[in-house]
């Protein structure tokens, strides 16, 4: 009986896979639909890692989000200056920033609350829209419209 219900089991399981293959139908992560609404054009393309710092609790505590950063992804390294500011290092090479894919400097991420961004991108590989193809990470803020929409739900 137990063998029946086995086969049965499988055989049902592998034509529903099947069949959703065949349609073309894939299911979209929550990273690849982050993705799609904030990147753009190579910050689109590029492969890396994203957080959703909205729906993150964590990030509170942390008046800046590089600080958040350090140790959250291999190869990412956050070091401080003799002023006090926080730069970035992917893999041994200084990264470069993006605010809403505009390149910043580190300056203006120590002053950036963590309270205004949704989501960041590390991208690790050597970065197209970056000066000398460096890696970078992408910093997208929340946007005008899901401010409001927030304001309304409450």
């Amino acid at each position: 009986m137990k063998k029946i219900l086995l086969i049965i089991l499988i055989a049902t399981t592998g034509f529903a896979i099947s069949a959703q293959t065949y349609r073309g139908q894939t299911q979209k992560s929550f990273t690849d639909k982050l993705n799609e609404q904030y990147c753009t054009g190579f910050f689109k393309s590029a492969e890396g890692t994203i957080f959703d710092i909205q729906n993150e609790v964590s990030v509170n505590g942390y008046m800046n989000i590089l600080d958040w950063l350090q140790g959250r992804v291999a190869g990412v390294q956050i070091y401080t200056n003799r002023t006090g500011t926080r730069i970035p290092y992917i893999r041994g090479h200084q990264a470069s920033i993006f605010v809403d894919e505009i390149e910043m400097n580190a300056e203006f991420i120590n002053s950036l609350p963590v309270s205004e961004i949704a989501m960041i991108k590390i991208i690790k590989t050597p970065f197209v829209g970056s000066f000398g193809n460096r890696s970078a990470i992408a910093i997208y803020t929340i946007q005008a419209e899901e401010d409001e929409d927030e304001d309304e739900d409450e």
